[in-house]
């Protein structure tokens, strides 16, 4: 695990600039803290900061092959390196190390730029192949590690695992407006975009081959998508195969040369994974758990009685609204708008883990494997809804469910229930994007100034619709993972996964995403998957004999803070003074009197506001670092 950059001159006489690749470099020490190194030859430069996991002496980056013509620098793990080691030394390549660096570059020695065909794991490498003067850029199938490039005004192309290396090389900082608007829609920037103009996403399941001559995008996988009807029988046995494929997943995912724990919530998801790790270990597995001071939003309890049943060294901590100044500082560690708040416990829970451990497994993924949101069902639900005449839902029912009181409690049944109604004469696309949003295309009219909308602005849908288009021919459900997996599973969670745990030299590894595993549950039918009400109705099955009775019948509920509580208590003074007049006003983007409406209504307690008011605390952190409005 580490952190890479690199830049490429298409003059090929020209020579790379080191002070500016040392300078891209530095900014990611804390993805690797342990090591650094360089490789510049004439228009070519590679750096990378090492976290030692695997082959801690032997493993130094930048590798070269036998004969030096060929180098790389890599982020990730390749779990089935000791397999595809011994297929190459059978073949005749020569190994200096231990490390699956080396095997990468040998095995794109043999296959060409078909290598990321065979590689299991998290990834992003870029390799510098001097005999055809190209650099191949790669990403994991499904873009757990991140990879951005950009195309400079001196015609260098550059690269890095955080747009903060990219913009140590002379690129633009102006913003990308489209961008920004949909994250408005979103709380994240949906790939390929970024928030600067410049800068872009190698999508997931991608590599990018750029020579003096030519830049190429190739998609090498996508996930699978069976035909309506086409998925398999529904009375078969997947449970015992679903366990075995899971069981070697996290069997898997725990190669390393040193100590490995597990981040556990108590929910389904991370229960499991540790379920298993604790029955792989010859030793007391380490898990780490936060929990919250409001029991609505608290998992501690589960997370302790998961850890007694395992008989894990647990240990956990509460958080509280104390790392109030610092908070402009996490956010910003995203180098662009990126407002899932959750993302505060998941860095609070890597700073102790990061203690203890260098690496650790968590549940993330199985939402979208395993159809594990609300939103999975509700659809269901909307087509019984639809039955009922119009003028008794709409005259009748939706009325009273929108008089409910305001909650502040965690996904409150009066905000599932006002969503709902709201968005349940939609059809299943629009639906699904309705339960996601933020600002609506009406709310953005009201939120944003004259100015910003002058910017020819496409409608947020349209980044979720170009993947139900790609889907369009799969069951209903299938069409839902689809693109929560290509978009909140891509640029919401595991960007927060590798941030917040990089930010603490951390390294977090996501078994659920295992690409067999995977593939295997996606040819699953739906129904087996999720029936009626019942969310991860296979997984649940499938890991009923490993579980607590009360983890596996469990509801799912999220890992994060009371901030609707911290914005009308703690954070309230602090959100007062940074949703100023002149503070919103330089922004030249957001209108004054909407913003702080939102935040008034929130502090009396009349709307739960709580995630636009993050989401445009979010939005100003990064415009006053990068754009100088304060």
């Amino acid at each position: 695990m580490c952190g890479i950059c690199g830049i490429l001159q298409m003059d090929p006489e020209s020579v790379v600039d080191r002070t500016m690749l040392e300078r891209m470099n530095r900014t990611m020490v804390h993805r690797g803290p342990d090591d650094e190194g360089y490789h510049v030859n004439g228009s070519v430069g590679l750096a990378m900061r090492r976290l030692s996991i695997i082959d801690l002496d032997g493993g130094r980056q930048p590798i070269a092959n036998e004969d030096e013509t060929m180098w790389i620098v890599y982020n990730g793990e390749i779990y089935n390196y000791p397999e595809l080691m011994s297929d190459l030394v059978s073949r005749g390549h020569r190994f200096r190390t231990r490390s699956d660096t080396e095997v990468i570059l040998h095995l794109y020695e043999e296959m060409g730029e078909e290598c990321v065909t065979r590689l299991g794991g998290m990834f992003a490498f870029a390799i510098w192949d001097s005999a055809r003067r190209t650099l191949f850029l790669a990403r994991d199938r499904l873009g757990i590690k991140p990879l951005f490039y950009s195309f400079t005004a001196r015609n260098h192309l550059v690269f890095g695992s955080e747009i903060k290396a990219v913009l140590e090389a002379p690129v633009s900082r102006e913003p990308d407006f489209q961008a920004l608007y949909d994250y408005l829609s979103l709380m994240y920037v949906p790939t390929p975009a970024t928030a600067f103009s410049a800068v872009r996403k190698l999508p997931p399941g991608c590599t990018l081959t750029c020579s003096a001559n030519d830049v190429n995008i190739r998609q090498y996988w996508d996930i699978p998508l069976p035909r309506e009807g086409e998925e398999g029988p529904e009375d078969a046995n997947y449970e015992e195969e679903i366990l075995e494929a899971l069981e070697n997943a996290v069997r898997r995912h725990m190669i390393a040369d040193v100590q490995v724990g597990a981040l556990l919530s108590g929910g389904l998801d991370s229960t499991t994974v540790a379920a298993v790790m604790a029955r792989k270990l010859k030793m007391p597995l380490r898990t780490f758990t936060v929990g919250f001071d409001r029991k609505s939003y608290d998992e501690t309890e589960d997370a302790r009685l998961v850890a007694r049943v395992l008989g894990t060294e647990h240990m956990d901590e509460v958080v509280r609204p104390d790392m109030i100044e610092s908070l402009p500082d996490l956010v910003n560690s995203f180098d662009e708008p990126f407002a899932d708040y959750s993302c505060i416990p998941t860095f609070l829970v890597s700073r102790m883990a990061a203690r203890h451990v260098k690496v650790v497994l968590t549940g993330d993924g199985g939402d979208e494997a395993f159809a594990g949101y609300p939103t999975h069902v509700a659809y269901r639900v909307s087509e019984i809804y639809r039955m009922i005449p119009r003028w008794i839902r709409n005259g009748l029912i939706a009325p009273l469910v929108m008089a409910l009181p305001v909650s502040m409690e965690r996904i409150s049944f009066d905000y599932k229930a006002k969503r709902f109604v709201t968005g349940a004469d939609l059809s299943l696309e629009r639906g699904h994007y309705w339960w996601k949003v933020i600002f609506n295309e009406e709310e953005k009219q009201e939120l944003c100034t004259p100015e910003f909308l002058c910017n020819g602005l496409s409608e947020g849908f349209e980044v979720f619709d170009r993947h139900f288009r790609i889907a369009r021919d799969a069951h209903p459900l299938n069409r839902l993972l689809y693109v929560d997996a290509k978009t909140f599973l891509l640029d919401d969670n595991l960007v927060k996964v590798d941030r917040m745990t990089m930010a603490n030299s951390l390294e977090a590894r996501v078994p659920l995403l295992d690409h067999e595993l995977f593939e295997r549950v996606a040819r699953v039918p739906p129904a087996v998957k999720s029936k009626g009400l019942q969310t991860k109705r296979l997984l649940r099955r499938a890991v009923k004999s490993l579980l607590p009775p009360a983890i596996q019948r469990g509801r799912k509920r999220g890992f994060t803070p009371p901030l609707p509580h911290w914005i009308r208590h703690e954070l309230k003074p602090f959100l007062l003074d940074f949703f100023s007049k002149p503070r919103i006003g330089s922004t030249g983007i957001l209108n004054e009197a909407y913003c702080r409406k939102l935040l008034q209504e929130h502090i009396e307690g009349k709307r739960d506001n709580n995630r636009q008011i993050w989401t445009l605390f979010s939005l100003m952190c990064w415009l006053e670092k990068n754009h100088g409005s304060s």
